[in-house]
């Protein structure tokens, strides 16, 4: 297919900005895969929708603060920095040039050549040497302190939430909780697993008392979320690799369910990736164990695992929209997109939300 047939237009002022009230306050646009029937209610109701036995799985992963602001060594130019992640490199080792490898994005990308050097300033400073360049403008960087303390604690000091570029505003204080879903524990994403985002404890509750499961994964979010699709043609894309971690107790709650015929709902695209990617490296099973994914799924893709999904609205000509038209189907997707545009919903990260089964 062609990446075209993935694009729609959206009015910018659909574009959440702002997280809506309660988190489970949300709009919930519920798509038929039978069908393609769309109705209309509200995340608050998905005790209501959902049936008991159903298992839901969450991606437990925590967003870290990844942006940094900092200024060149010794001209003092401003400088920004998103870590994207840490290089399989690791660190460097002891002595002058000790310090914990990272790959990232900054700007100004022109005047941060092999050699230059900045530094984030704050209650814990940060020192970076900028070692190489590599594709698509990211850069291999050098991080260490200036006490010589631990570099994930001074970022977790001085950076700023990793908002998304299509939110036009600087990260506020709230975001530092609003941007995390309620079952953050594992650090390590740059972007926050937007479907998780509109689970509240007193939604969790009434879910249980419904009698529906609900079990954690771990899939570490990276840039490739935002990365856009360059090529042409669906099939030519290819999907950065992301960390994933599935527990036993996890795997074998999951086993259960597919042994009792119950479906499995993923909550999220991230959640999706991780387990159809493990299952497809598995001859159809998930299994216990860490690795990583770079599963592309779009359309002509055979679901495994699951029977359900829960997302929120995605990015024109995007893989994740790509991800959610294999599940849904491409002409129903768009159809539902298209309803969703009529009826005003909210789009991206701090928008609405759709259920598809």
């Amino acid at each position: 297919m062609h990446v075209s047939e993935f694009d729609f237009d959206l009015p910018s002022e659909l574009i959440a900005q702002e997280p809506a009230g309660e988190r489970h306050a949300a709009r919930l646009l519920r798509l038929s895969r039978t069908n393609g029937a769309v109705a209309h209610t509200s995340v608050r109701e998905l005790p209501a929708v959902l049936s008991p036995g159903d298992l839901l799985v969450v991606n437990n992963t925590r967003v870290f603060p990844a942006r940094l602001m900092g200024r060149r060594v010794p001209s003092g130019g401003a400088v920004e920095c998103l870590l994207i992640g840490r290089d399989k490199a690791g660190s460097t080792p002891g002595g002058e040039h000790a310090g914990e490898l990272w790959e990232a994005l900054m700007h100004p990308g022109q005047k941060l050549r092999p050699a230059s050097r900045v530094v984030f300033e704050g209650p814990r400073p940060l020192h970076a040497e900028v070692l190489e360049r590599r594709f698509h403008g990211r850069r291999l960087i050098r991080l260490w302190t200036e006490d010589g303390g631990d570099v994930d604690s001074a970022v977790d000091t001085i950076g700023h939430v990793p908002l998304p570029p299509y939110i036009k505003r600087a990260d506020l204080a709230g975001d530092r909780d609003r941007y995390q879903t309620m079952f953050a524990r594992a650090r390590g994403s740059v972007a926050a697993p937007t479907a998780g985002l509109h689970f509240s404890e007193s939604l969790v509750a009434a879910l249980r008392a419904r009698g529906v499961d609900i079990v954690e994964i771990t899939l570490h979010v990276g840039y490739g979320t935002f990365q856009p699709v360059r090529v042409e043609r669906a099939d030519d894309h290819r999907v950065e690799p992301e960390r994933y971690e599935i527990a036993d107790a996890a795997a074998e709650a999951i086993d259960r369910a597919r042994a009792d015929g119950r479906r499995i709902l993923a909550v999220g695209t991230t959640t999706t990736r991780a387990l159809e990617g493990v299952a497809a490296a598995n001859d159809g099973r998930v299994v216990a164990g860490r690795g990583w994914t770079d599963l592309f799924i779009r359309p002509g893709f055979s679901f495994r695992v699951i029977g359900g999904l829960l997302t929120n609205f995605h990015l024109p000509r995007s893989s994740l929209l790509m991800l959610v038209s294999a599940f849904g189907g491409h002409r129903e997707v768009m159809a539902a997109y298209a309803e969703a545009v009529r009826e005003r919903y909210r789009f991206y990260s701090y928008g609405d939300a759709m259920l598809i089964t």
